[in-house]
């Protein structure tokens, strides 16, 4: 229980610095990867051994500001869920870079790609959104850390393909 309220903690102490650093920004001149995203792709997780599974991947874009919010759930021998809130880096009209940070609600007694147990993940990606389309292509990483009912980092690369609205 002590180490839920720590990451609780942590993820609002990230999720409040993100907020506070996009009042500060400067707002980029292209908008990329502009707009919010359902996407399903393939996922591969390293936690206990090597699982492959599936991915529905959401984002949804604040307009005037450079956050999005993300959500991903994972099925394999498990589901878990996994909401962060990113910070989003335009490369140029198209393509974004991020980095959330988020938690992992996972539970039972076999691992998903992500782990088995609530806990604190980072999570850097990219997003593409293919010209004169609605298509995005997406790619991620999620760092779960201390997931694993008997302990350790769960790491896991997903990506695919989303439909923009």
């Amino acid at each position: 229980m002590k180490r839920l309220k720590y990451l609780i903690s942590v993820f609002v102490a990230v999720a409040s610095s993100i907020v506070s650093l996009s009042q500060f920004s400067q707002p980029a001149h292209a908008q990329a990867a502009y707009g919010s995203y359902v996407g399903v792709g393939p996922a591969v997780g390293f936690a206990d051994g090597t699982q492959i599974g599936g991915v529905v991947a959401f984002r949804y874009k604040l307009l005037e500001t450079p956050v999005s919010f993300r959500g991903q759930a994972f099925l394999a021998n498990n589901i878990a869920i996994v909401p962060t809130v990113s910070y989003d880096f335009p490369l140029n009209w198209q393509t974004d870079v991020y980095l959330g940070a988020g938690l992992i609600f996972a539970g039972g007694d076999t691992p998903s790609p992500v782990g088995n147990k609530i806990s604190f993940a980072l999570q850097p990606g990219i997003d593409y959104v293919v010209p004169n389309s609605n298509t995005v292509l997406f790619g991620n990483a999620i760092i779960g850390f201390d997931a694993l009912r008997g302990g350790g980092t769960t790491f896991s690369l997903q990506g695919g393909v989303g439909l923009r609205f």
